[in-house]
């Protein structure tokens, strides 16, 4: 058998390594004491913590469904949750999400603009949109996108709309047509097609519990970041030991520093150039309330979501509380933080945070092409990119598990 060294215990090295641990000798060597990269959990007195983001699983992808349920016990480790998201409006309203659905819940004068906003998209011959900003316009009207998508994803992105690539988000974004937006709105009709208007979570231990179940049964070594990848005549080495074949599922911006006996020169400025957010998660205690996601438009604070995790498994929370995180772009001190926690809705009271520098890639008309032609000069030698930061792609889990499929199945 094949000897494989996979670089990274997150959800795509594990996934990797499990695909081939049929057909290979798999050694995953894992930077931290523990396994799960991005959807790492703490405990924080008494309270379940995601140290980056909320996440949940679901997928629409059948072969990713029938694949991530060999390892788990649907009905004993898992509760099946309906996404229950609103916005918080800056007048301290909750209105339904998405926005473009309820309409009817906002102003007489936000509902005349709406309607306005619609008979101008009929009767409109625009061009396809250059950017993420015209996107929305042409897609939701000037009246939603500045009470709602511009502010919000001004957060997220820390950069005006105009300078965000529509290539990065495709299909990512919502796409109702006008005839869609208005039965809904007539019909109060519930958001249900999106990935996540159900969801499944574990009853103990967050995404911590998925990471650690995965990691069973697999050869990983913690503790042991991988400062070179040297190709040899018969193979890789990973420090002085000889592989076959390596699968990356680190951070391309490393591979310049890592790889030796590959030229990787004429990308060195691409891959120098790519472009990233990271985010800071503050877990929290807040009111007690219904819901899942709260979306925050109000720029009066930095934070864009707040994602309540304590109400996806009782166990999250201390006894008698709610926690959820709040999410900030980028890096932030613990003192704007509490500023801007005194000025948001369910009264979130600080109990920890965490930054992480990477979480969003984020691509340019350039960025597929540039990976795709690393890739091509990769594989011949046997070395394999796979992952969010591997490929410069926004994956969820679900998605991360089936770009592992691709990557080792051909699927």
């Amino acid at each position: 058998m094949q000897k494989i060294a996979v670089i990274g215990a997150g959800i795509s090295g594990m996934s990797v390594a499990h695909l081939l641990e049929n057909k290979a000798d798999v050694t995953v060597f894992e930077k931290e004491d523990r396994p799960g990269g991005l959807i790492k959990c703490d405990c924080v007195k008494g309270a379940l913590y995601h140290r980056t983001g909320g996440h949940v699983f679901n997928s629409k992808n059948e072969k990713v469904l029938d694949w991530f349920w060999r390892f788990f016990d649907k009905d004993k480790d898992f509760t099946k949750a309906v996404r229950n998201a609103v916005i918080s409006m800056p007048d301290g309203k909750a209105v339904g999400y998405p926005i473009e659905n309820h309409v009817y819940q906002l102003s007489h004068d936000v509902i005349q603009g709406f309607i306005t906003d619609i008979q101008n998209m009929i009767r409109s011959t625009e061009t396809e949109p250059r950017n993420f900003e015209e996107f929305l316009k042409q897609r939701f009207g000037n009246t939603l996108y500045g009470l709602y998508f511009q502010p919000y994803n001004e957060k997220i992105w820390n950069k005006g709309l105009s300078g965000v690539p529509l290539s990065w988000l495709e299909g990512k974004l919502p796409m109702p047509t006008v005839a869609e937006m208005l039965h809904n709105n007539f019909v109060h009709a519930k958001e249900m097609q999106m990935v996540h208007s159900s969801f499944y979570y574990p009853k103990q231990g967050g995404s911590q519990f998925l990471a650690d179940t995965l990691a069973k049964g697999l050869e990983i070594r913690y503790n042991a970041g991988v400062m070179h990848l040297r190709r040899v005549p018969d193979g890789w080495l990973v420090g002085e030991e000889r592989f076959d074949a390596v699968v990356f599922c680190g951070n391309i911006k490393q591979l310049p520093q890592v790889v030796e006996g590959v030229d990787l020169a004429p990308f060195l400025n691409g891959i120098d150039a790519l472009q990233y957010h990271g985010t800071t998660s503050v877990l929290c205690e807040v009111e007690t309330n219904p819901y899942s996601w709260i979306y925050l438009p109000d720029r009066a604070y930095r934070a864009h979501r707040i994602i309540c995790t304590g109400n996806f498994s009782s166990s999250n929370n201390p006894e008698g509380k709610s926690t959820a995180t709040v999410e900030f772009t980028d890096s932030i001190s613990k003192e704007d933080i509490e500023r801007n926690l005194q000025l948001m809705p369910f009264s979130p009271k600080y109990i920890a945070h965490h930054f992480e520098p990477f979480t969003y890639p984020i691509q340019d008309q350039n960025t597929k092409a540039l990976v795709k032609e690393v890739k091509k000069v990769l594989a011949p030698h046997q070395l394999y990119l796979c992952g969010r930061f591997a490929d410069w792609e926004y994956y969820n889990m679900d998605a991360a598990m089936a770009a592992a499929m691709e990557t080792v199945l051909g699927v």
